[in-house]
């Protein structure tokens, strides 16, 4: 290998910061590479590589996010953009390719190692760089998207098949259907003449918007794009084969960090699960996207490639970073961070304390600032991490202030559990508005105001998440001397299903929890309108007492929380007598209804035994 001159340099703003972008070419055995650098010139060197059928270009979503943190090199690939477009398909080989990397780095980079961000074809060279041992101490860490290591993937396909269950037959057979689109890839001439016919860039464009869930103007392709579709496409030819005929070997200590879409119609999350075997260290992170993450996850693409670089250059790993390690022990909820509001007692307590035994960092709220510190004192008092805050979830600029001060100090909450409220009874004529008006603002627009912040934090994360909103068997039952607890509770039931509907596409689950009789604190601090203080005390009393010996606690709905955000449960009716409820209010609505006739709260009050009061 020969690198020798360094030319046509050239300089065009684009706007932002370190947005001026210079090209310049360096030689490599017969081939001049271009490249193309912007970003902060006193920062690590960040190499980006495209696959088939790109071109630098594919970076400039994803680039704006790394330039005040790398100085970014994206280089085009032979045959595409500015590079050289060599006359055989040998000269495609991943070697080759390697070589051409390795080139760019000894001459942006002579004297320090650089990081490498690589998707698809790219991804798949790069692989084959940071394995060779011949390039030890070249590169600090390695970002992979969307492009397995060729004889890793062939290597874990061997050994599924080696091992005939049921399972690792049904993955292999997998990712083997998912790569015969490479056999009329292989072909010399047919595919070329078909894309040249069919492909425009309009087309392509459209596609891929369409397949990826990006807006169009996102899909980044360079004026080169119909020449390279066709020229770049040899590398399916020089390297597909060998790779599952004679796979190697091939290991890293190079830092590795993978990153496969649910929806890649090409690589599969299970071809990555040896990866320990093969690398020193390895995370995985499995995105709600498909094949072309540059386009539809840039911000994401960013800021996982800059956590690796962070974490390799001293700084403590994150917590996103942490739970993607491959080959670590953890327990299910081990490195999330876990918001619970209305926390400082009952069902929110014992939720926050079950998913800090799970191993999730809690973050706990309540209107009630001292009983939240109790729960961040016995999740400590327990081994785990919790913080406290007030928060009236009622008031949306106080939700807004806290999910600020939330999101800054502990970052984007992997699960949110909507539990505040307040409990409310007595007759719907002598319920004064106010106080019809408060238990709307906790009960219902309080799961609004905290979901508004933190699912839109989850969604613009595009990691995913669960949100747990605490509704009632009151949803679906109705009776007298409830209206406004129970249509707070319906309206959390319905928002819920909405909600869920409509965060899917971010794949974040909503799950929707309706207790049943539970004995926390909400009687002995029921609002009960239409009696007199003396009567109200009454029947909190016996209230009270009448839950207690139901001798169900708020720890086992905390349990079924955890496990349903586990499972990815949608609606969790809890304890038997819910679970009842909501099968027959959908069987028989109108005998439900009916049977509300019968009497109410006040009513039962007045039948209980006498034992109740002592």
């Amino acid at each position: 290998m020969t690198v020798s001159r360094l030319d046509d340099a050239r300089t065009a703003p684009v706007g932002g910061r370190f947005d001026e972008v210079e090209q310049h070419t360096v030689h490599n055995d017969g081939i001049d590479i271009a490249y193309f650098v912007q970003g902060d010139p006193n920062a690590p060197v960040l190499l980006l590589v495209h696959g088939w059928p790109d071109s630098h270009h594919l970076w400039d979503g994803v680039i704006p996010h790394l330039r005040d943190r790398f100085r970014c090199v994206a280089i085009d690939s032979r045959g595409a953009g500015g590079t050289t477009n060599p006359k055989s398909y040998k000269d495609f080989a991943l070697a080759e390719l390697a070589r051409d990397l390795v080139a760019v780095a000894d001459r942006v980079s002579p004297d320090a190692p650089v990081h490498l961000l690589g998707h698809d074809w790219g991804s798949v060279a790069a692989w084959e760089a940071v394995c060779d041992p011949g390039t030890s101490g070249r590169f600090a860490s390695f970002t992979s998207v969307s492009g397995p290591c060729a004889s890793h993937m062939t290597y874990a396909v061997r050994s599924r098949l080696a091992r005939p269950s049921p399972r690792n037959l049904g993955l292999a057979a997998a990712q083997i259907g998912s790569l015969f689109y490479m056999l009329g890839s292989m072909t010399p001439g047919l595919p070329n003449i078909l894309l040249k016919l069919t492909m425009t860039e309009q087309r392509w464009r459209m596609g891929l918007s369409l397949a990826e869930g990006a807006p169009a103007r996102q899909i980044h392709l360079g004026p080169t794009f119909r020449n390279d579709l066709t020229r770049t496409l040899r590398i399916y030819r020089a390297n597909a084969l060998q790779a599952v005929v004679s796979p190697k070997e091939r290991y890293t200590d190079v830092p590795v960090q993978v990153i496969v879409g649910t929806r890649d119609p090409a690589v599969r999350q299970s071809s990555y699960d040896d990866e320990p075997r093969w690398n020193k260290r390895t995370w995985r992170r499995v995105v709600d996207g498909g094949h072309w993450l540059p386009f539809s996850h840039p911000q994401l693409l960013a800021g996982a490639t800059i956590e690796l670089a962070d974490h390799v250059e001293g700084k403590p790993a994150s917590r996103t970073l942490r739970r993607a390690e491959m080959g670590q022990d953890m327990r299910p909820f081990e490195h999330q961070l876990v918001v619970v509001t209305g926390g400082g007692s009952g069902i929110g307590r014992e939720t926050a304390l079950e998913f800090a035994r799970q191993g999730a960092e809690i973050v706990v709220s309540d209107i009630n600032l001292d009983t939240a510190k109790e729960t961040v004192a016995l999740v400590e008092r327990a081994g785990g991490i919790a913080h406290g805050y007030r928060l009236d979830v009622s008031d949306p600029s106080d939700v807004e202030r806290h999910a600020s001060v939330v999101l800054a100090e502990h970052g984007v909450p992997d699960v949110l559990v909507n539990n505040a409220g307040v409990g409310a009874a007595g007759d719907f004529l002598a319920t004064p508005r106010e106080e019809f008006d408060r238990v709307l603002g906790i009960n219902l627009f309080g799961v609004v105001n905290v979901a508004r912040v933190f699912a839109a934090a989850m969604a613009d994360r595009k990691l995913g998440g669960h949100i747990v909103n605490l509704s009632s068997m009151a949803a679906y039952s109705p009776q007298p001397d409830m209206g406004a607890y129970a249509t707070s509770k319906a309206a959390v039931f319905m928002f819920s299903d909405c909600l869920r509907a409509e965060l899917a596409k971010h794949d974040i689950g909503v799950t929707t929890i309706c207790p049943g009789i539970v004995h926390t604190n909400i009687i002995t601090n029921t609002k009960i309108s239409g009696v007199s203080a003396d009567e109200e005390a009454r029947m909190q009393e016996v209230g009270d007492r009448a839950y207690a010996m139901r001798r169900y606690g708020p720890e086992k709905v905390a349990k079924q929380i955890v496990t349903a955000v586990r499972r990815r449960r949608e609606v969790v009716p809890v304890t038997p007598e819910s679970k009842a409820q909501y099968l027959f209010n959908r069987a028989a609505p109108w005998v439900v209804r009916r049977a509300a006739r019968s009497g109410g709260m006040t009513d039962l009050m007045d039948k209980l035994p006498a034992r109740f009061m002592r």
